[in-house]
């Protein structure tokens, strides 16, 4: 069976990823469904590499937790079991742009 995203958590990556649109930081998107893992990739230029990667991974719900946002060169910024928390993250880095 394939893994993927609820509506809310799908809603929730959407919809930062509309504000980081918006702010001109990411310009594409990419979503890979596979059996054990879902993953979103948001870009700043479609050719480049993602500049994050927030990875759904079931197995990994009682370990480190099943979220993961990975950064530009494949680096771990943040794990856990919430997706928000995994999130604030990218949060801030917004906040900060716009001040």
């Amino acid at each position: 069976m394939q893994t993927g995203f609820e509506r809310g958590e799908l809603a929730r990556i959407m919809d930062l990823y509309g504000r980081m649109v918006a702010a001109g930081h990411w310009r594409d998107y990419a979503m890979n469904f596979e059996r054990d893992a879902a993953s979103f990739c948001a870009f700043s230029r479609a050719a480049e590499r993602p500049q994050i990667r927030v990875e759904k991974r079931p197995a990994l719900r009682n370990r480190q937790g099943m979220w993961t946002l990975f950064g530009e060169q494949g680096q771990i910024l943040k794990r856990g079991h919430e997706l928000p928390g995994v999130l604030s993250v990218l949060e801030r880095r917004l906040l900060k742009l716009v001040d």
